[in-house]
């Protein structure tokens, strides 16, 4: 328990900054119908399931054009 205590000021804003990131990439897969691989389905998977990856996959490959 004291290794947690120690880390915790290095773990806290990694954990803020990757639920940030997964609910951002939740949003933007929920309200744009525009993807450039896969349907909206596989990426909420994607999203939800590959914690920290699954939102950067998701900006870099999946997100369509804005319209």
């Amino acid at each position: 328990m004291e290794i947690l205590a120690q880390y915790w000021l290095f773990i806290l804003p990694l954990f803020v900054i990757q639920l940030a990131l997964a609910l951002t990439a939740l949003v933007h897969v929920l309200r744009h119908p525009h993807y450039r691989f896969g349907t909206k389905g596989l990426w909420i998977i994607i999203v939800l399931l590959l914690n920290t990856i699954g939102p950067i996959v998701y900006f870099v490959f999946g997100r369509g054009e804005e319209e």
